[in-house]
């Protein structure tokens, strides 16, 4: 594929792990997605999910112990990968002893920009962050939030098409974070493609194009905004195993019976916490006279989840210890 049409990022594969005591300690498992051109892709996680880890190895910074990347249809590993790369990384250290203007300056000069482009793109790219008043200020007198916004300024600097921010609005008041999401918009609109690590969803869905959202180094799920926030709610329910004498119960309920259970003490709030009861199961059929008892002597715990605007009763057999106190 040629280089200029092939997608920015693809991940296929992806795995990395470290080694612990002489244990492997995996960080990243088995991870594949791709990155489209002009898009801002969100991977959104909780802290320690492996997103900086993910864009180290992106980077070349760190190298995978399974699993192929590639930008721009060329392997990670080569250097001419990143030359069209600009990247924020988390909790940046400049030179203190420099100022703003001399330290962008010197950030372009090892990314091969000529000098006559830095002077050029430096006062803009300053302006962008709203950093123009401290061109000249020392970065040591700079605040958290401050840093950020040169930072931001760091990456822009070589007009890279792909550009990697790892938590960008860190330690960024509110009116700051507004700000450097209607810049990143502004990049997405010239065309640039940008890679955004945030553990904050409020950032995320407010500029994000697509999202991937990693937990504990696995790919949970893919795709827009609004198709992410427009599943149906989804509940999981576990439960200890039933008694031996309610399956046997099951196994010989007659055709079309139904389960119902039948609380005798105890009781669960109408708010749906958890609560204890003592009772019995039975079968009914409404089509047949009578009832079927089943009696196992043991205490159950009732779960009461709501799906479509009813209550559902779940219940869990293997609760042995007494109902507490009403």
């Amino acid at each position: 594929m040629n280089e200029s049409r092939a997608p920015p990022v693809v991940v296929d594969g992806l795995s990395y792990a470290y080694r612990q005591n002489g244990d492997p300690r995996p960080v990243l498992k088995d991870l594949s997605f791709e990155v489209r051109a002009g898009e801002i892709f969100g991977l959104l996680g909780p802290n320690g999910a492996g997103k900086t880890t993910l864009i180290k190895i992106l980077l070349d910074i760190v190298r995978p112990t399974t699993g192929e990347a590639t930008l721009f249809n060329i392997p990670v590993r080569k250097p001419r990968a990143r030359q069209r790369v600009g990247y924020l990384p988390e909790n940046h250290r400049f030179p203190d002893f420099l100022t703003a203007g001399q330290m962008l300056d010197l950030y372009g000069r090892m990314a091969h920009v000529p000098a006559h482009e830095r002077r050029q793109r430096i006062p803009p790219l300053l302006e962008a962050v709203r950093m123009t008043p401290w061109l000249d200020v020392k970065i040591k007198k700079f605040s958290k939030g401050m840093m950020q916004r040169l930072g931001l300024a760091q990456a822009l600097l070589a007009d890279a098409d792909l550009i990697f921010l790892d938590e960008p609005t860190d330690g960024v008041d509110p009116v700051g974070r507004r700000e450097i999401r209607d810049l990143l918009v502004q990049l997405r609109d010239q065309g640039k493609t940008i890679f955004l690590n945030s553990h904050l969803l409020s950032e995320v869905e407010q500029v994000c194009t697509r999202v991937a959202i990693l937990n504990k180094g696995r790919l949970v799920r893919e795709g827009s905004i609004e198709a992410l926030t427009a599943i149906e709610p989804v509940y999981e329910v576990l439960s200890t195993p039933i008694p031996e004498g309610l399956l046997a119960a099951l196994a010989d309920a007659p055709e079309g019976a139904q389960l119902v259970w039948t609380p005798l003490a105890g009781g669960i709030s109408e708010s749906g916490d958890l609560g204890y009861t003592w009772g019995r199961y039975t079968f009914s059929n409404t089509d047949e006279a009578g009832e079927m008892e089943v009696s196992h002597g043991k205490y159950f715990t009732i779960w009461k989840v709501q799906d479509d605007g009813a209550w559902k009763v779940v219940l869990d057999g293997g609760n042995t210890n007494p109902p507490p106190e009403q």
